[in-house]
């Protein structure tokens, strides 16, 4: 590959984004599975919530050494996630693997360097630190869908509702005929996003079936 097979440098992506230096090929199909791609994708660890900040630091590197043919690609895996706090339901994105980059580059033991020793970066994952592994096939397609020409991709699956309640939290009812009425959560359904709080109505504990919206804790 030479320098004339760079088409595109993207500096812009911010955090969470794929970080690609693209590369352009005549009469080729289009790339189905990310596996395919040159070079060969290895997963570093990075110190907790340094996941940016190596990225960054990491593009700073590639330009600086010129090593776009080296180093192609960058990728932190998310995934969409429904969460409720005070009440409120909100889907956000959240890294897959909290500490962990992918990175896709060439078979160098100067590049493993490289990217060791970036700032924020504890090591490669792999028996031998020197020699990292590389994902298989099956991992690299786990992570990143394949793309197949012609056809719908599939939605990538979302984690379950997280939420900030516990049993025996006591909350207070919003909405509905119970509304101001508080009690203490018995049951929690993260299926139907509802839980069921113990309510004293007359004197006696009743149990109520409430969505996550319509409560919140004390």
């Amino acid at each position: 590959m030479t320098d004339s097979d760079i088409t595109e440098i993207d500096l812009e992506t911010a955090t969470g984004d794929v970080v690609i230096f693209e590369e352009e090929y005549d009469d080729e199909p289009i790339v189905e599975s990310a596996f395919d791609r040159p070079g060969r994708w290895y997963v570093v660890h990075t110190f907790a919530g340094h996941e940016a900040k190596v990225v960054a630091s990491l593009r700073n590197i590639i330009i600086s050494r010129e090593l776009t043919e080296y180093i192609h690609e960058i990728y932190i895996p998310e995934e969409d996630v429904t969460e409720f706090k005070s009440g409120k339901k909100a889907t956000v994105s959240k890294k897959m693997f909290p500490s962990y980059v992918l990175i896709r580059c060439e078979n160098d033991p100067d590049i493993f360097y490289a990217i060791a020793s970036t700032p924020g970066v504890t090591g490669f994952v792999g028996p031998e630190k020197t020699k990292p592994t590389p994902l298989s096939r099956r991992e690299v397609d786990n992570i990143i869908r394949p793309i197949i020409e012609g056809v719908e991709q599939p939605q990538v699956k979302r984690r379950g509702p997280t939420h900030e309640f516990e049993i025996n939290d006591t909350v207070q009812i919003k909405s509905g005929p119970f509304a101001t009425f508080s009690g203490h959560v018995a049951e929690i359904n993260e299926d139907q996003l509802k839980v069921k709080v113990l309510v004293d109505i007359f004197g006696r504990e009743t149990p109520v079936e409430l969505d996550f919206t319509q409560v919140t804790k004390l």
